[in-house]
C-alpha cells in the first residue's frame, strides 16, 4: 500500500472505528481533549514511549487487573475468579434497565447483548476450537467481530433479536466451559501447543501456544465488561 500522506487537515470532531494507525507518523500535531481507546503499544510521544506509563496507571486503577496476566494454573484460576465476580456484577447493573435498552447501541459500539454474544464467539473460538479441538463449536448467537467478513461455518447475525435470558443462558455455559478447563489446568498442559484443528473456520488452522490462547479470552473478558460498563453508565443516564 502506498503511504498516505495528510497535511494541513482539520479533523478537529473526527470520529475513527477500526482504523490502522500502524507506523503512522505525526508532527505538528494538535491532540488536545483526544480520545484513544485500542492497542497503544510503542506509542511515542514527543520521545516518551508512553504504553509503560498506561499499563502501570491501569493496574493502579483497577487492582484486578494484574491478575487477568497470570502465569501458572493457579493464576489462571484465580484470574478467572475475578472475570466471574467482575462480570456478575456488571450483569447485575444492566438487569436494573428495561430489557429494551440492552439492546441498543451507544456511540455505534456493539449493544450490551451483542457484547455477550461477541464473549461467547471468542471463548468458543479459543477454547472450544483452537484448544479442545472442536472444528465447529460455534452457537448461532455468536458474534464474531466485524473486520472477519465471512467464514465458512461461522454465523456473524449482527442483528438477530435475542433475549437477555437466552444469551445469559449461552453465557454461562460457555463460561463453564472455561472454568472447567482452568480448573483441571496443569504445568504442561499450559506450557503446551494446541494441535490445528481440521476444517474451516476462525482461527486459522494453525497450532497456537496453550498459554496464548487463554489470556486472549482473559483479556477479551476485561476489555468488553470496561466497554460494557462505560455504556451501562450512557444508558442509565438516559433512563433517569
Amino acid at each position: 500500500m502506498d503511504k498516505q500522506v495528510f497535511r494541513d487537515v482539520d479533523l478537529r470532531g473526527a470520529w475513527f472505528q477500526r482504523v490502522d494507525l500502524r507506523d503512522a507518523r505525526m508532527r505538528g500535531v494538535d491532540l488536545s481533549q483526544a480520545e484513544i481507546d485500542g492497542v497503544v503499544d510503542g506509542l511515542m510521544v514527543n520521545g516518551v514511549e508512553v504504553w509503560p506509563l498506561i499499563d502501570a496507571e491501569l493496574d493502579r486503577r483497577y487492582p484486578d487487573r494484574a491478575k487477568l496476566r497470570p502465569t501458572d494454573p493457579a493464576g489462571f484460576r484465580e484470574g478467572w475468579d475475578v472475570v466471574e465476580r467482575l462480570w456478575a456484577g456488571t450483569v447485575e447493573r444492566a438487569r436494573r434497565l428495561p430489557e429494551e435498552m440492552l439492546h441498543e447501541s451507544v456511540e455505534g459500539e456493539w449493544s450490551f447483548v451483542q457484547t455477550l454474544r461477541h464473549l461467547a464467539f471468542a471463548t468458543d473460538a479459543w477454547v472450544g476450537r483452537v484448544i479442545q479441538g472442536d472444528p465447529s463449536p460455534w452457537h448461532p448467537l455468536d458474534l464474531p467481530f466485524d473486520e472477519l467478513g465471512a467464514v465458512e461455518g461461522v454465523p456473524r447475525d449482527r442483528d438477530v433479536r435475542a433475549s437477555l435470558e437466552e444469551v445469559l443462558a449461552l453465557r454461562a455455559d460457555r463460561m463453564g466451559m472455561v472454568r472447567r478447563y482452568v480448573d483441571s489446568l496443569t504445568d504442561e498442559l499450559l506450557a503446551a501447543d494446541t494441535v490445528p484443528v481440521d476444517g474451516p473456520g476462525w482461527p486459522p488452522a494453525e497450532s497456537f501456544p496453550v498459554r496464548e490462547c487463554l489470556l486472549i479470552v482473559y483479556n477479551e473478558e476485561w476489555q468488553h465488561r470496561l466497554y460494557a460498563e462505560r455504556d451501562l453508565q450512557v444508558l442509565e443516564s438516559h433512563h433517569r
